[in-house]
């Protein structure tokens, strides 16, 4: 079966085309900077032909996804006769009132994609747009929304439910419900193909976006993110947890709402507290060079970090395994360096050479004594929604 899977940005497409049940990937590619006339454009395929095109006009999410479309089309050096070939396009859709596991993308989903879009706009918008595209240009192909909040069902409900009016839970559906579904369950298969099972396990997705999931015999127990993801620690551009009366007293002061989540949602986190920039890699040159804002962001996200493991190790009993991925957790060998480093008490042992040297898929970077095995497993939330599309089954 042909699985393609797309993942929608606020400016960008991923694909990745699946021949599933094989898992053997056919294609990929990502459509960079949509919405503008300089739209980059990158496909691949496993026999190492490879297009490389800038300053393309892709002014809507339709034009990138006819261009990937006509490229696994093209007769030269495509890989589907004919669009009736795929069979299933599977999202990692992240958020639908009343849909939180894995779903085909009827009206009823949408219209709670749509419902919910005041909690995820950054998510859920581009999403739908790809979504609506993909009906038209794939009609035979059954959609399916592989949601973000799917691997959290798990959690117990002492650990979902708010200290709010009980009618706000029950008519509004106000929980915690997570999300990074997708990289927390690949990491929880992962640790299962390599070990048997997960343990007790802690994932840390980290990059422009982070959360943690406490895993514990493979099911998700705990998450930092809420009904949003706006909480946990600090991201790229958002704030993370902070007391909800700073709203009201901002408000108060003088600004407007709109005022206030702009800088909770978008001027926030490591850019707020840095005033250099969202991405870690300046922060990180800042700090290197004095600056103590810079510097301070960095020790702030590092602390949240810390502060979640301990109430998850606190949680789980004890740990078997500490998982970093995503971007910042494949690549930061100083978070988690200073990450490992403050939880050594609790038998997190880094061995900081292997830290060092940390790379390829899987690596494992504790010291051998260490009573907890620390790993580092690249993200690939491709195949882990690739695997769901497949799997799932029309009722």
């Amino acid at each position: 079966m042909k699985v393609l899977v797309c993942n929608a940005g606020s400016t960008s497409l991923k694909f990745k085309l699946f021949n599933m049940p094989a898992e053997e990937v056919l294609a990929e590619g990502k459509v960079e900077r949509v919405g503008t006339d300089t739209a980059i454009f990158h496909f691949s395929k496993p026999d190492g032909f490879r297009i490389f095109q800038e300053n393309l006009s892709i002014p809507t999410y339709t034009e990138g996804i006819q261009l990937f479309l006509d490229r696994i089309l093209d007769k030269e050096n495509g890989v589907l006769g004919n669009l009736s070939e795929l069979a299933r396009v599977g999202f990692k859709t992240v958020l639908s009132r009343d849909h939180y596991g894995i779903h085909e993308l009827t009206p009823e989903v949408l219209q709670g994609m749509e419902d919910y879009m005041v909690v995820a706009p950054a998510h859920n918008k581009p999403y739908l747009e790809a979504i609506r595209q993909f009906q038209k240009l794939t009609p035979d192909a059954m959609l399916v929304g592989a949601f973000e909040t799917a691997f959290h069902q798990t959690i117990p409900q002492e650990r979902r439910i708010y200290g709010i009016p009980w009618e706000w839970y029950e008519t509004y559906g106000i929980q915690r419900l997570g999300y990074h579904g997708a990289s927390h369950s690949y990491v929880a298969e992962t640790l299962t193909d390599l070990y048997g099972s997960t343990g007790k396990a802690i994932s840390c997705h980290l990059g422009g976006s982070g959360s943690l999931c406490a895993i514990d015999d493979g099911k998700s127990v705990d998450t930092s993110f809420g009904i949003s993801l706006q909480v946990g620690v600090i991201q790229s551009n958002r704030c993370g947890d902070i007391d909800p009366f700073i709203v009201p007293f901002l408000q108060k002061e003088g600004l407007s709402l709109d005022e206030v989540l702009d800088g909770l949602t978008k001027r926030g986190g490591l850019l707020g507290i840095s005033g250099v920039s969202n991405d870690l890699r300046d922060v990180q040159e800042a700090a290197d060079a004095g600056n103590d804002r810079a510097k301070l962001a960095i020790d702030v996200f590092c602390n949240g970090i810390v502060r979640h493991i301990g109430a998850y190790y606190a949680e789980l009993g004890g740990l078997d395994h500490l998982v970093f991925t995503g971007g910042i957790g494949e690549h930061g060998t100083r978070i988690r360096e200073s990450v490992c480093h403050q939880l050594a008490h609790m038998g997190i042992l880094l061995d900081d050479k292997k830290n060092q040297n940390c790379t390829g898929a899987n690596t494992v970077i504790s010291r051998d004594n260490s009573p907890v095995t620390i790993h580092v497993i690249p993200a690939n939330e491709e195949l882990g929604v690739a695997r769901k599309t497949y799997a799932y089954l029309r009722t």
